[in-house]
């Protein structure tokens, strides 16, 4: 079998250009005699490839200077702990906007008064609450919020008033896929198993005055501060995650950086829920304020259908539509690496599937 659409929602697809570039260099790198995999990582080689992955993350984000870089293992989870850990003192304040924006504030509430400001909840997260919504305390420590929710295909309209409190936003199903000013927030983090690279690496991003404020039982490896200070290397990084992730990244700077992919994704998202609007057998579950253009969610009839729609499009090359284990249904992530083609396909698959019955 050749290669096929690949509509996971993470693990996700990577560009061909940096699987094909990662496969030629995987035994011999540039002549080294030995595979990314094996070097030292506080080698000269292998210190080049981890100094370039963050300055593109810099250059592709125009991350300012007054801002730290860090990478990391743990994946977005293990930073539900580690946000709280640095930063939570008085209380912080969360926006629920799905699972993993929940899963958020259940864990910080371990370590303090942590507390929701705004919540869809109660509505099945078919929405994402707007930021006029969200009751920031200003004298929080900071807000969180999780810019797009993977299971649910909803993405926040508008993030919610700073009042001088630190945004910390969960970047990690579409970092890198529109453009954001880094300076609207004090903290972003992300999973790169979506539109970085691999799965195994955390990219995080901190404003310099946030450092130095960890709890002091705060593990070493958890601690932004000592990361920093230790140039993300207090123990030995996911070397090949972070090669690979450079390799996703100077396809995306070659395609022309976050602005153009940002406008291929608006197509992409938009001609896959044009094809739902008319539909008259798939059903979108986001409401329409709150569409994300990296995870569209749908439904057919029932779920004995949902489960035919998936098999039939496998069989046609269109493969990980399943949705969620948590809602069933349908799920068409559309990252960063999904070619516009790819979604065209899916598209016309869609409508001779309508017109069969």
């Amino acid at each position: 079998m050749g290669r096929v659409y690949n509509f996971a929602a993470g693990p996700a697809a990577m560009p061909l250009g940096a699987l094909e570039a990662a496969a030629a260099e995987l035994t011999d790198f540039r002549g080294a005699g030995v595979s990314v995999m094996e070097m030292p990582h506080r080698s000269g080689a292998y210190r080049a490839i981890f100094d370039e992955t963050i300055g593109l993350i810099r250059e592709l984000m125009g991350v300012p200077d007054h801002y730290r870089v860090l990478l990391a293992q743990g994946g977005a989870t293990l930073q539900f702990a580690a946000v709280p850990l640095n930063l939570l003192g008085r209380g912080a304040d969360y926006v629920d906007s799905g699972y993993f924006a929940h899963s958020a504030l259940s864990e910080a509430m371990k370590y303090g008064a942590a507390r929701s400001a705004a919540s869809t909840r109660d509505q099945g997260y078919r929405r994402a609450p707007e930021g006029s919504e969200a009751d920031v305390d200003p004298n929080a420590d900071y807000v969180h919020v999780t810019t797009n929710n993977t299971i649910y295909g909803t993405r926040i309209p508008s993030l919610p008033p700073g009042r001088g409190v630190p945004i910390v936003a969960d970047m990690s199903s579409n970092i890198l896929s529109e453009a954001y000013d880094v300076r609207d927030f004090g903290v972003i983090y992300a999973g790169a198993q979506k539109n970085i690279g691999p799965a195994g690496l955390t990219v995080i991003i901190v404003r310099e005055d946030l450092l130095g404020r960890a709890r002091r039982e705060t593990p070493k490896a958890m601690d932004w501060k000592a990361m920093d200070e230790a140039g993300s290397m207090l123990n030995t990084p996911p070397t090949f995650a972070v090669y690979m992730a450079g390799l996703c990244l100077k396809w995306l700077k070659a395609r022309g950086g976050v602005e153009a992919i940002q406008r291929e994704n608006l197509e992409k998202s938009r001609l896959l829920y044009d094809c739902l609007d008319r539909s008259e057998r798939f059903v979108p579950y986001a409401d329409a304020g709150s569409r994300s253009r990296m995870n569209v969610t749908f439904r057919t009839e029932s779920d004995a259908g949902d489960e035919r729609f998936a098999a039939e499009a496998e069989r046609a090359g269109l493969v990980n539509l399943r949705g969620h284990r948590l809602t069933g249904g349908i799920r068409a992530s559309l990252y960063n690496a999904m070619p516009l083609e790819g979604v065209r396909a899916l598209v016309e698959f869609m409508e001779e599937y309508e017109r069969r019955g």
